[in-house]
């Protein structure tokens, strides 16, 4: 059972955290971008590239934009998304 995952090769991780706490503590625009997101981020995850992002002086949009990237790079390493098997 795929739970709400989809279909993807990539390594799938246990988490020790209430993952809803951690969602709604994130900022408006953050939450925002994961909702729409086409993979199934952790509110962890996305969280270290914000506040990375943060740490770089980036603003709102570059932040955005940093996790827009992240998210394609690791598409781009999921070989059901770019070999899907028939």
């Amino acid at each position: 059972m795929n739970r709400n995952l989809g279909e993807t090769s990539l390594r799938r991780r246990r988490r020790s955290v209430d993952p809803m706490h951690a969602y709604d503590s994130l900022p408006t625009p953050l939450r925002q971008w994961l909702s729409e997101a086409v993979l199934p981020w952790s509110p962890i995850s996305a969280r270290k590239i914000w506040m990375r992002a943060q740490a770089k002086g980036l603003n709102i949009d570059d932040a955005l934009d940093l996790l827009c990237r992240s998210e394609a790079q690791t598409l781009a390493r999921d070989k059901r998304a770019i070999h899907p098997t028939e």
